[in-house]
């Protein structure tokens, strides 16, 4: 089927990547300081074997989870697909002739929504990882949805396109 649109989105907000690397650089300067050079991290310092399993659980694991965690949207004619890995391991999937309207927005992801990430509030639910646009996609029977992407135009755009052509 032909992809009309597709992008991927991964954090880019520089204070979280502060605070994971700040979380898991404690956990590395523990394990240098007690695994490699001796001494004992802490008042009750854990055993060598717990804090090597803690570093690569928190000090290798987290900034990882963070990288590889994305949003992908994808727009084919008749269907949109959004796919935020790795906790929708399978893509939602929105048939656009179910849809009553939709528009490019500007929004306010912390105050409107509560942050980045899958989101439900009393506007309805958002996918959203970085900025501040999207396309809010407004549904017959259910909540709207919001759909963050840097590229609002161009998705706005292959809506506008793949539900005319229907699959």
């Amino acid at each position: 089927m032909e992809i009309i649109f597709r992008e991927r989105q991964r954090f880019k907000q520089i204070w979280l990547w502060v605070v994971i690397f700040g979380v898991s650089g404690i956990f590395w300067a523990g394990f240098v300081y007690q695994v490699i050079l001796g001494g004992q991290f802490g008042n009750r310092p854990v055993p060598d074997v717990m804090l090597t399993i803690m570093t690569g659980l928190v000090g290798v694991g987290l900034p990882l989870f963070f990288y590889r965690m994305s949003l992908v949207t994808e727009v084919v004619p008749g269907e949109l697909r959004a796919r935020f890995w790795p906790f929708l391991i399978k893509p939602v999937t929105i048939v656009l002739h179910e849809l009553r309207n939709y528009e490019k927005v500007t929004y306010n992801p912390i105050r409107e929504y509560g942050g980045w990430g899958i989101r439900g509030s009393m506007k309805g639910n958002a996918y959203n990882v970085y900025g501040n646009e999207g396309v809010k996609l407004y549904f017959y029977n259910q909540k709207p949805l919001l759909i963050g992407s840097q590229k609002a135009d161009d998705l706005f755009n292959a809506i506008t396109l793949a539900k005319q052509q229907k699959g």
